[in-house]
């Protein structure tokens, strides 16, 4: 030992440095190679203006609203989609705010803080149970104690409140100075009374674009280049997109692995009926089930077989019996009486925010403002009155605290049992996850007999054999189709007659997470993307099945292709091409009657036309109805045959008059309008011509 330990001293300062040069190098390897080395990878996710969106920061905030989003039902998916618009918002109106010299400076934070109109949550937390005054000094105090000497995270989240009160206090300000800008000149009112008192009368043929075939029109790729070419704002295409053709290769469950499902839930029938504690047993077997600690209305209970499992005594199990995808044993656990609702008033004294995991007030101290205001109320307070001013829950608040008639089992359960198992009029303290609550019945209606049941599920899942089936199938057919025209031709050869379908799925984007009709697999979006025109990607397992897929195009962000804007664009030039050889059909147009003749279509009349109004002989013909109100063409016939939505027009304007309008004055129609823009503009957010006008680049495709 003492040799060893010889060695140990005399050498290990070296046997670290070799270590240490050994690291290095590797780390330096990583680096020239461009794997991922130092300065070889960008940790940018995305920039606003030349603003970098951090990739770290990024994370970090989408961990941080993890829990909340997880409980409110969002995706992941969801979940970083929000945290994306965030930054870009907090990055484009922080722009408009500089530039406008907007700012929040700290006498008007101390006000927003401890004047007079406080944030809601800061008046409810600081406000005397017994008077309802808010007290400033005490949210001072607390406030400057957090930054005197709070911990490194009560700092944190302090800063983060301030700067999001600053933040919507600047998008306020903003957005009061945009909606106090409405204005309408008088001359516009004075022009929009003529428009509206106008009334026109005109004799028309119509010549219907479906005259002629659709076969009967070609469109080249030249005629939609130029097309786009001439609007070419119409078909910018900010992100790439790709369109694959793919099979699928099924690998759900078989009837043999069924039947080895029900084999397994089978044998757990005994031991589920003989345990008395049935909760613990479902979580210990891996129930897909979660027991719900609860009474249900039979009538709420939707499965086929109810009727016979609400049969059984207490502790009796049904089944196995299949219910969707699985199989399970239901035991029933208890039944009662119940009433269908109630309707209850009552106020909540905050202690934690379950959805973001954090402690609002300290238990006792929630407890006693409780006790406070049970006392209170039992000495006589108005209980509406305590509510508005002093419950957490702003769901109910400004209500007294009331709930109206609502379901049983809507609420958490301390709530939903004080509710519905006590008699009407009781009033008490409960506490749940989110506080106290002092709870008065109000009442409640109808009965119905509640079943509280555990259920023991197993999904069906295929079998290793099934599994490897597919997946051999799907790997057969890629391995043999080495190209597009390959994928093709094996799909027809070896595929179609086996009953497989090839289908498609256009218009992916790179940051995608689901292919419309197929599911989510954010790796296979990845594999397409990484992919080649015309390349054939290896099998990807996506929901129960293995996919083949195949690029077949792939459109560039920029101007769109020929290929791509053909759908939008041939409609168009195909009703073009047909309404210069309805024109030619026509000729010189001398009379409505000889455009009558030549076409083979009637003379209509269109009486009564507004200018501004609805006008049902016509529909949207904008183009013939703004013919019909040019005082140069009233008495005649317009020279030139009119190209309009569904076809051509020779028209003619008989009259072109006008009749009484009631309207205000021109100050009065001025005040009304400025006020319904500004009425608008309270739900018209700028941010979205705000995001149309600034540079962003999304680079998350990279990195998730």
């Amino acid at each position: 030992m003492s040799v060893i330990q010889s060695i140990r001293d005399k050498y290990a300062r070296w046997a670290v440095v070799a270590i240490v040069i050994s690291l290095l190098g590797f780390i330096m390897m990583d680096a020239f190679s461009g794997r991922g080395g130092l300065g070889q990878r960008s940790t940018t996710i995305g920039s606003v203006n030349g603003e970098e969106i951090d990739y770290i920061d990024f994370e970090k905030k989408v961990k941080a609203q993890e829990a909340a989003a997880k409980q409110q039902g969002y995706t992941q998916e969801q979940l970083m989609e929000n945290v994306w618009n965030g930054e870009v918002m907090q990055t484009i109106m922080d722009d408009q705010f500089e530039e406008l010299g907007m700012t929040v400076g700290k006498k008007e934070l101390t006000d927003l803080l401890f004047g007079t109109n406080p944030p809601q949550d800061l008046k409810q937390r600081f406000s005397d149970p017994n008077t309802g005054v808010y007290d400033a000094n005490q949210a001072s105090q607390l406030i400057n104690n957090i930054r005197k000497s709070g911990s490194v995270e009560e700092k944190a989240q302090l800063n983060d409140y301030l700067e999001n009160l600053m933040f919507n206090r600047k998008v306020e300000k903003y957005t009061s100075l945009l909606t106090n800008s409405s204005y309408y000149p008088k001359w516009l009112i004075e022009k929009q009374n003529v428009d509206n008192s106008l009334i026109s009368r005109a004799s028309y043929v119509t010549a219907p674009y479906t005259l002629i075939s659709d076969s009967a029109v070609k469109i080249s790729d030249k005629d939609v280049q130029t097309y786009i070419d001439a609007n070419k704002k119409d078909f910018e295409q900010k992100e790439e997109t790709r369109t694959i053709n793919y099979v699928v290769f099924d690998a759900a469950p078989t009837a043999s692995d069924s039947a080895a499902t029900k084999a397994q839930v089978e044998s757990l029938k005994e031991a589920f009926k003989t345990t008395a504690d049935a909760p613990s047993f479902v979580v210990q077997q891996g129930s897909t089930i979660e027991f719900l600690d609860a009474y249900v209305a039979g009538s709420k209970i939707q499965i086929a077989v109810k009727d016979s499992i609400f049969a059984l005594p207490n502790g009796g199990v049904f089944g196995p019996y299949l219910d969707g995808g699985s199989y399970v044993l239901a035991k029933k656990i208890d039944e009662k009486v119940l009433p269908d609702s109630a309707t209850v008033r009552h106020i909540l004294i905050q202690t934690t925010d379950p959805q973001a995991g954090r402690v609002l007030l300290d238990d006792s101290t929630a407890k006693r403002r409780i006790d406070s205001i049970e006392n209170a109320i039992n000495n006589g307070a108005n209980f509406e009155v305590m509510a508005m001013q002093f419950s957490n829950d702003q769901g109910s608040a400004q209500k007294g605290g009331v709930y109206d008639y609502f379901e049983q089992g809507k609420m958490v359960k301390a709530f939903n049992e004080f509710a519905f198992e006590k008699p009407v009029g009781s009033r008490g303290v409960v506490k749940t996850e989110f506080g106290y609550h002092l709870i008065e019945v109000l009442g409640q209606k109808g009965s119905d007999r509640n079943y509280k049941i555990a259920y023991m599920a197993k999904n069906i899942t295929p079998s290793t054999e099934t599994d490897n089936a597919a997946s051999t199938a799907a790997s057969s057919f890629a391995g043999n189709s080495s190209s597009l025209k390959s994928f093709n031709e094996n799909f027809d050869k070896n595929l179609k007659g086996k009953g497989y379908n090839k289908l498609v799925a256009q218009d992916i984007l790179p940051g995608a997470s689901e292919i419309q009709g197929l599911g989510t697999s954010r790796t296979l979006v990845r594999n397409i993307f990484a992919a080649d025109a015309g390349e054939v990607l290896q099998p990807e397992r996506v929901g129960s099945a293995y996919v083949v897929a195949a690029v077949t195009e792939v459109n560039e962000a920029g101007t769109q292709s020929v290929a791509k804007a053909r759908l939008v664009v041939e409609p168009i030039l195909r009703n073009k091409k047909k309404a210069e050889q309805l024109k030619q059909k026509v000729g010189k147009i001398t009379t409505l009657e000889a455009a009558s003749t030549a076409l083979g279509q009637p003379i209509q009349v269109a009486d009564s036309l507004r200018f501004n109004g609805s006008n049902p002989t016509l529909g949207f013909e904008s183009k013939v109805i703004g013919a019909s109100f040019n005082q140069n063409n009233k008495g005649k016939v317009v020279p030139e045959a009119i190209e309009g939505q569904s076809g051509i027009y020779v028209l003619r304007v008989d009259n072109i008059g006008t009749t009484p309008v009631q309207s205000g004055s021109i100050q009065e129609q001025r005040e009304m309008l400025k006020m319904q823009a500004r009425q608008q503009a309270m739900y018209r957010s700028p941010l979205e011509a705000l995001k149309n006008a600034a540079d962003i680049k999304d680079e998350r495709s990279k990195f998730y």
